[in-house]
């Protein structure tokens, strides 16, 4: 099966404390089944001062599960689920909310 959320895509949060933030996937890890999403689920990550970099308190993305997130519709804006169907000879990702194509 095509995978449904791909790298680029603007998805938006369903649940946890980021619940209706929307950001662009950064990479998609399919053996655990989650992604790093842009400014979404962020952690503080302490960092020692090197010669090239100043060190402090550094904001860095967690993985965030897929199961939580959906994809935004590009017609109407909110979230929606991804449907797969045939155009011509060629698969494509299609938004079921408004069936506007994805991909394509």
């Amino acid at each position: 099966m095509g995978a449904k959320l791909k790298k680029g895509d603007k998805v938006i949060v369903l649940t946890g404390k980021d619940k209706g933030k929307e950001g662009e996937i950064a990479s998609v890890n399919t053996s655990t089944g989650k992604c790093i999403v842009g400014g979404v689920n962020q952690a503080v990550r302490h960092t020692k001062q090197s010669q090239n970099a100043a060190g402090g308190r550094v904001p860095v993305d967690m993985p965030i599960q897929l199961s939580n997130l959906a994809l935004v519709d590009p017609k109407e804006g909110g979230p929606t689920r991804v449907g797969f169907r045939m155009e011509g000879d060629k698969k494509v990702r299609f938004a079921k909310k408004s069936g506007a194509l994805i991909d394509g």
